[in-house]
């Protein structure tokens, strides 16, 4: 008897979902080409998931892309301690929403320690569950991609760029060069090979382009530099970074200026990727607390001269001495003026200056 109540009463349920359904009108998500929304189109970015099927509809609308202001930043009034120094760089573009779960895999803590159980690596642990985005740092199709969205990456101090395959449609992640708003079309020349010896390839030299070096005109500002002609890009992958190409040809070496100033040698076939690093404000933010450092992962540092003696150089003695010794590591490596380098670089051609 209860179970027919319960059946007939989750049967009618059903009967009304299904009429009002019927009486709705279902349309197609498009725009007349005579009308220019912006809201029709932040709606497109934000709830579409797979825009290369529609990408024709939108090319004539303007997108409203709210850009990271630099040199402005967030504070807080300060209702608490922790809110008083909090200042945080302004990245209202970025998306709200979680990553493509299959560009993403899991991320297992090692707390510092190595398979002895050790700690070989200081002040790590705890923190925010997190996982690795697969940033494609080697750009291998040359089919133009389009730019979804900017997302932020818990693993790297620098944004990240949602691209999508416009034959295609496969989904990719990159670094994300700064003023690189979504709609961007952004293309890779590692595999451009000359057919004939009468054809010339035109190269855009546009932000968020990949080409080798040999490409690329002397003076470009350029990150994501890679070592290795097939390789990935390894060099200049931080927030607010670029290089900047000195001088290059058709084979050989190209001198690269990096950020701390030093020129390097770079076979001309490496790749390399067009414009500057975003979120160029990271440097300049407050944690505001203690706590915020933990989150990220961050335990504290412990001053030499406050550990025993088996356990630092500095440690042990009465007072604050560290018996005649200069500043060094836990395990003796000098910290302050000292050489560590047992040989140099002959790809440095400018070293950078030491204090």
């Amino acid at each position: 008897m209860f179970g027919n109540k319960i059946f007939k009463s989750v049967s009618s349920l059903l009967s009304n979902y299904s009429s009002n359904f019927n009486s709705c009108h279902l349309t197609k998500f498009s725009l007349p080409p005579a009308i220019n929304c912006s809201s029709y189109s932040a709606a497109f970015s934000r709830r579409c998931e797979s825009p290369f099927v529609k990408f024709n509809h939108f090319t004539n609308f303007t997108r409203t892309y709210a850009t990271s202001v630099p040199g402005q930043f967030k504070t807080y009034k300060p209702r608490t301690p922790g809110l008083r120094w909090l200042k945080r760089p302004i990245n209202d573009h970025l998306w709200k929403g979680r990553p493509v779960r299959e560009l993403t895999v899991a991320k297992r803590a090692t707390g510092g320690r190595n398979h002895h159980g050790r700690i070989t690596v200081r002040h790590r642990g705890g923190g925010h569950k997190r996982r690795i985005r697969i940033v494609d740092f080697y750009r291998w199709s040359k089919d133009p991609h389009v730019v979804e969205r900017i997302e932020y990456d818990p693993n790297r101090s620098a944004h990240i760029a949602l691209l999508i395959n416009a034959l295609t449609g496969k989904q990719s992640y990159i670094i994300a060069p700064h003023d690189f708003p979504p709609g961007t079309v952004v293309q890779s020349f590692r595999k451009v090979t000359q057919t004939s010896g009468d054809i010339t390839h035109v190269v855009s030299i546009e932000k968020g382009n990949c080409m080798p070096l040999k490409m690329i005109p002397v003076g470009t500002f350029i990150h994501c530099i890679g070592l290795k002609p097939d390789g990935p890009g390894i060099l200049v992958r931080s927030a607010g970074c670029s290089a900047q190409l000195v001088r290059t040809g058709e084979k050989g070496y190209a001198q690269v200026r990096l950020s701390s100033t030093e020129v390097r040698l770079i076979h001309v076939d490496c790749c390399a990727t067009i414009g500057t690093i975003s979120n160029p404000d990271h440097q300049h933010r407050t944690l505001g607390k203690a706590g915020r450092s933990r989150w990220l992962g961050i335990r504290p540092t412990v001053r030499g001269v406050a550990m025993n003696a088996c356990d630092h150089p500095h440690g042990g003695g009465r007072g604050k001495s560290k018996g005649n010794r200069h500043p060094c590591s836990p395990t003796g490596v000098l910290a302050k003026g000292g050489k560590t380098r047992k040989r140099s670089n002959r790809f440095v051609v400018k070293p950078r200056p030491r204090r």
